[in-house]
């Protein structure tokens, strides 16, 4: 079954095949035909030697029977589809496997079925803010349309490699590569969100061979090389800042709650010299990266 479109830019007119059922015959009972043929070529044979004329046209007769069953028998293994085409006119798909039987005049080819796996070359390419990273994924397919895959592309295995790389490129270049805010989505932080939409993004693409995406997976993730130090630089120094700032919040926490039992339980009274003092000592104890040495201090805070 073909479908026409029309181009948006010069009118062209294309042919979109949709695969359908051959009526293809089981190729066991034309092995009784075979041997029908067999049979007629013997008594052929015997008969030339009483009947000449008679003999040589039933002989000519089974053997170009013969020939006309033989030529029909064509073999499917498991996963395996045959276009059949009647002098180039698409005639369906047979997907039932074991021996089978065509008409002479029809021709088949043999597509599989059987699922792909595939990964990707490493793709370099720039995220969203410039920075040129190397993606590389893995990708289950299968071809589940044998009229679109054999007719509408060239070599369709081909066809969806190209693809692949394209979508990894629109998607690498769709993302950051780290997040600088929380909320952001991002290439290393939500690997199943952007698996996802690159098989969403891949199966549009693949959808005009007759492929199924079954699964997409990130396999590589990394900065490009020659930014890679900077880059990992860049994230020990995040790091720093970020595990500094949970440590002075829950230092200033503890300082709080510190003046706030003393104050509540009357060990002692402190004015604002007094309290700054004791905050900046303990702020000192708990932030410091060395051990803190004490000092007792004899006599009073104002001498």
């Amino acid at each position: 079954m073909n479908d026409q479109i029309i181009t948006p830019s010069g009118g062209q007119i294309l042919n979109i095949t949709q695969e359908y059922p051959a009526k293809i015959r089981s190729g066991y009972p034309m092995l009784i035909a075979i041997l029908i043929g067999i049979l007629a070529v013997i008594g052929s044979a015997i008969l030339i030697s009483t009947i000449k004329a008679i003999g040589l046209i039933a002989l000519i007769t089974s053997i170009l029977f013969t020939l006309f069953f033989a030529a029909g028998f064509y073999f499917l293994g498991p996963n395996q589809g045959a276009a059949i085409q009647l002098f180039g006119t698409y005639k369906g798909t047979d997907r039932i496997s074991g021996l089978r039987w065509r008409l002479p005049w029809l021709t088949s080819t043999k597509i599989s079925v059987r699922v792909h796996n595939v990964t990707s070359e490493t793709v370099k390419v720039n995220d969203l803010r410039g920075n040129p990273v190397e993606i590389a994924t893995n990708v289950v397919w299968r071809v589940t349309d044998t009229g679109k895959a054999l007719f509408d592309v060239e070599h369709y295995d081909e066809f969806v490699d190209i693809q692949i790389e394209s979508a990894i490129r629109v998607i690498g270049a769709r993302y950051p590569y780290d997040s600088i805010t929380d909320d952001e989505v991002t290439l290393r932080g939500d690997a199943d969100e952007i698996s996802e939409e690159l098989e969403k993004q891949l199966q549009e693409r693949v959808l005009a061979a007759g492929v199924t995406i079954d699964e997409c997976r990130l396999t590589h993730l990394a900065y490009a090389p020659e930014i890679a130090g900077a880059m990992l630089r860049r994230q020990q120094a995040q790091a720093v800042v970020s595990a500094r700032q949970t440590l002075v919040e829950g230092a200033v926490g503890m300082v709080e709650t510190a003046l706030e039992m003393l104050s509540e339980k009357d060990v002692v009274e402190l004015d604002d010299e007094r309290k700054a003092a004791m905050v900046s000592n303990l702020m000192v104890v708990l932030c410091g990266e060395r051990d803190t040495q004490p000092i007792v201090n004899t006599g009073s805070l104002y001498n």
